[in-house]
């Protein structure tokens, strides 16, 4: 049998992967060394530098999981989380609803604060839920929920969390490197991203970051993590310097490309990223809403980087019009999950796919196609 798949050269502005760097790409084809080799040690510390300072934190307990992102939802709720244990968790989404169904496998009492798809969490819904559960070991919610395009403010909520004594556990794939994001200022305890949004590298690691509060909470726990690969009392001892331990081979061409990535934006610098992915925003909203498309997401709460779009009355076929937009013009966008399949677009532009000739390509090949 022959095998000709050859990949094709697409435009990525779904809810990810983002168009990669060339340099990431370059970065991924270097030749192999040994994942305990000293040069790669060295580099595994400046990634771990790297994450902080996109992260803005000084939590020692910041590495990369050799996992994607959902891999990195599981490390902070198993870590954290024993059975008997209650918890509180924000669900507007799909992924907030992961989450509840991990703490459930880890044999925790859920609480959950169910907000309809498209909204965030109000701080008045937290202090409502703690007078149910006073005492949760943590209460965890997402950032910036892909499913839904929605914005979760977190200043607030994170007082009031700690106020009950409580961990903040925050969901960052789609937020982190694209806009304000403020680990230490904010008060997040633990929090995990991905490398395939707005870093713009390829999928396959999840950084994550843990407070010296959560670091407390996991040297307490009094029975074992139920993941072997993911505990972090195992795991944080191969990112703890030049005497590491070795847990497991890491994908040396992945954490390659996250080098390259991190190094690429912190050469942009952080502030700069924030408002191009913003500025970027504002002119795909005016020329989609001059085609006749709707925001899902009220404009306070809206993500800057991740578009849901109501379409246009006139086209019957969302499914179709997407599927035009790949094949004829190369272009990924993506469509609505759970209830809003079939009603939204998921237009994505994070990274390197942020750009105003990301912008001028979708519209002007949006504008053809509704001609016709």
């Amino acid at each position: 049998m022959k095998y000709t798949f050859n990949p094709p050269n697409r435009v990525l502005m779904g809810p990810g992967p983002s168009d990669a760097h060339p340099r990431v790409l370059k970065a991924m084809a270097t030749p192999l060394i040994g994942h305990l080799d000293p040069k790669f040690v060295e580099m595994m510390d400046e990634v771990k530098v790297m994450v902080q300072d996109t992260f803005l934190t000084k939590n020692e307990l910041t590495f990369v999981v050799s996992a994607p992102g959902s891999a990195g939802m599981e490390t902070c709720l198993v870590n954290l989380l024993e059975p008997g244990d209650e918890c509180i968790i924000c669900v507007n989404g799909v992924f907030g609803g992961r989450m509840v169904d991990i703490a459930e496998r880890c044999g925790a009492t859920v609480h959950k604060i169910v907000t309809p798809w498209g909204e965030v969490t109000s701080v008045e819904q937290v202090e409502e839920a703690l007078k149910t559960c006073s005492k949760p070991k943590l209460v965890a919610l997402v950032h910036a929920e892909t499913s839904t395009g929605a914005l979760q403010p977190l200043k607030e909520i994170s007082e009031v969390v700690h106020n009950a004594e409580s961990l903040l556990v925050v969901d960052a794939v789609t937020s982190w490197c694209g806009m304000p994001l403020k680990v230490d200022e904010w008060g997040i305890d633990a929090i995990y991203s991905g490398t395939q949004k707005n870093l713009s590298a390829p999928p396959g690691l999840s950084p994550v970051s843990f407070s010296p509060r959560a670091v407390k909470v996991l040297e307490e726990r009094k029975t074992k993590v139920q993941s072997w690969f993911l505990d972090l009392n195992l795991v944080k001892n191969y990112w703890a310097g030049a005497k590491r331990a070795y847990h497991h081979t890491a994908p040396v061409s992945s954490v390659y490309a996250i080098h390259e990535a991190l190094s690429i934006v912190l050469e942009e610098g952080l502030e700069n990223r924030w408002k191009r992915h913003q500025d970027v925003h504002q002119k795909l909203k005016t020329e989609l809403e001059s085609l006749g498309f709707k925001y899902l997401v009220n404009e306070e709460h809206r993500l800057p980087n991740l578009n849901s779009v109501f379409l246009p009355e006139q086209i019957k076929d969302e499914a179709a019009l997407r599927n035009r937009l790949l094949n004829e013009f190369n272009i990924e966008i993506g469509g609505g999950l759970g209830d809003f399949a079939g009603k939204i677009w998921r237009i994505g532009i994070m990274g390197e796919s942020c750009t105003k000739n990301h912008v001028n390509m979708l519209i002007g090949a949006l504008k053809e196609l509704m001609n016709e």
